[in-house]
């Protein structure tokens, strides 16, 4: 009578570019899942051993010469289990983004990922040649079919290992997070498993890289479409699930865990995105400007709960403008987070300015340059803060800011990480109720007030936007959606103000190029997944309705 084959899932955060430190932690993995899960084979994430995505550090010979000692050191070191690892490999004048399947040291099989992804975040054509056989290795009796990623989101590959005979499927990834990303995969799963009738193991890298979050959250689905397993989302696990000969299904070894609901993932994903930015970028802690507002308590909020109250630096820089309030709530959160906190009042910085640019500004009106003026000051402030102490500094800017170039170039926007880039201000305040919720962290009346810049007197949001609660669906249309002018206004919205939009998010271009990168939780954000010219004439169509 046949046993089961217990597949473990390892998914590891790994350092893009680290190949010696992944490969130690596949080392590592391996023999806790031999001896502790006593698992047959094990399984790591797309592209381990560099990382994901290396981009174009896969264009340097070192890098490979490299991967390959990596790879011998696995295969040193690794007795007592099967392993299959995610690699570039050379063959034959190509690089292939493949598999290897490893048994006490000797190659069993190695996969050439089939489907390359080319869209959103993904760049992989700019590197790969696409595989086109299948790769089926056989342990304890069970003929195990080996995809990769994008394999999976298409009938084709996996068909192929099936009718080459494997029993299951195991898929490795490196699929990044977004908000309801968990669904498509399960709906992806589901649909292959009822094409092909083997059950499923997806397993899946965890962690931050630049602006991308992977979440984790691998998977094992049998071949009646339900899932025998959810690991754990945004952090490292190592969990083992059964396959059966007899019955050529998983057995689910627990209850499966839940799903996280929306905002607590977000959350979470923010929390790890920071983390890992900060800690793979070896910086001791970080800084940022704390205002009063929503957006800057929440960044406070996520700092502190990713990187303790000790790593975490709060500087407070009022003007004449600044309301009391607001340096209240600002120490209420500095205090009840215990973070440092510094208060450095910019009034004789302004004054030294206005009185530098009196004569050549003599008879002109006060407008944004003033405004921007003290943005800048707590820009320098901050960076000298950043200097002297070697923290990294955190904008707190929101995605709806940063879509209509609601911020100033050299003063909010500078620093080295932006948490909330990609987070409109409708979801910063359902972030902040959420944290509360946890425990008091963001003062109430900061959540209930009008959000203002203040930069000029009795200033408001909605002086220069229109409310976020229109603002932001529009946005999320017209950015996010690629809906144009006519499919917005045909939702609902006032045509003036879709083109006031629009017009505000195409020619702010340029300065979202120079701004810091952020945790992408939406499946389009501003950096990776958007690439608009900054010079464009494509203006002249927005008043036709067809931009």
């Amino acid at each position: 009578m046949s046993r089961t084959l217990r597949v473990a899932l390892a998914q590891i955060n790994c350092l893009v570019g680290d190949i010696e430190g992944n490969a130690e932690l596949v080392v590592a993995r391996c023999a806790e899942a031999r001896d502790r899960l006593r698992a047959d084979v094990v399984a790591f994430p797309e592209l381990t051993l560099t990382g994901y995505p290396p981009e174009d550090l896969l264009l340097r010979p070192a890098l490979h010469e490299r991967v390959g000692e990596a790879l011998q050191q696995i295969r040193d070191s690794v007795r007592g289990i099967d392993v299959v690892v995610g690699l570039p490999i050379r063959e034959e004048g190509h690089l292939y983004n493949a598999a290897v399947w490893l048994r006490d040291g000797r190659i069993l099989g190695t996969y050439h990922k089939a489907l390359l992804p080319n869209y959103l975040v993904f760049d992989e054509k700019r590197y790969f040649t696409p595989g086109t056989t299948p790769c089926v290795v056989e342990v304890q009796g069970v003929r195990v079919g080996l995809t990769i990623c994008e394999d999976i989101w298409q009938p084709g590959p996996a068909r192929q290992s099936v009718e080459a005979g494997a029993q299951l499927i195991v898929n490795i990834n490196a699929s990044p997070y977004h908000t309801r990303k968990h669904r498509e995969r399960e709906q992806v799963l589901a649909a292959r498993v009822g094409d092909l009738h083997v059950p499923i193991v997806y397993v899946n890298l965890v962690g931050g890289q630049d602006e991308l979050v992977f979440d984790g959250e691998s998977l094992a689905m049998g071949r009646d479409g339900g899932l025998r397993l959810r690991a754990a989302a945004f952090e490292e696990a190592l969990v083992g699930i059964d396959f059966d000969p007899a019955s050529g299904d998983l057995q689910a070894a627990a209850p499966v865990r839940a799903p996280l609901e929306e905002t607590e993932s977000v959350y979470r994903a923010l929390i790890l995105g920071v983390r890992d930015y900060v800690d793979k970028n070896r910086f001791p802690g970080v800084v940022l400007g704390l205002s009063g507002g929503v957006d800057s308590g929440l960044t406070l909020a996520v700092a502190v709960d990713a990187l303790g109250p000790e790593r975490v630096h709060a500087l407070m820089m009022p003007s004449r403008y600044t309301a009391p309030m607001s340096l209240e709530d600002a120490r209420a959160e500095a205090e009840v987070l215990g973070v440092r906190y510094d208060e450095i009042p910019i009034e004789p910085a302004f004054n030294a300015f206005l009185d530098m640019l009196e004569v050549p500004f003599a008879g002109l009106p006060r407008d944004t340059t003033e405004e921007n003026i003290q943005a800048r000051i707590r820009g320098v402030l901050l960076m000298a803060f950043s200097n002297k102490f070697g923290w990294m500094l955190l904008t707190t800017g929101n995605k709806s800011e940063m879509a209509v170039g609601y911020a100033t170039l050299y003063g909010d926007m500078a620093g080295g990480f932006a948490p909330l880039k990609d987070v409109a201000k409708t979801r910063v305040y359902r972030l902040a109720a959420w944290r509360n919720a946890r425990s008091p962290v963001i003062p109430e009346r900061v959540l209930t007030r009008p959000p203002s810049a203040e930069l000029a007197p009795d200033q408001k949001d909605t002086d220069a936007l229109p409310p976020y609660e229109i603002l932001d669906p529009i946005i999320e249309r017209f950015v996010e959606q690629d809906q144009s002018v006519d499919e917005i206004v045909a939702a609902g919205f006032e045509r003036e103000t879709v083109l006031r939009v629009a017009r505000m998010v195409l020619v702010n271009e340029y300065k979202r190029r120079q701004a810091p990168p952020g945790v992408r939780i939406t499946r389009r954000a501003f950096g990776k997944d958007r690439r608009y010219p900054i010079t464009s004439g494509y203006l002249k169509l927005l008043d036709s309705g067809r931009a």
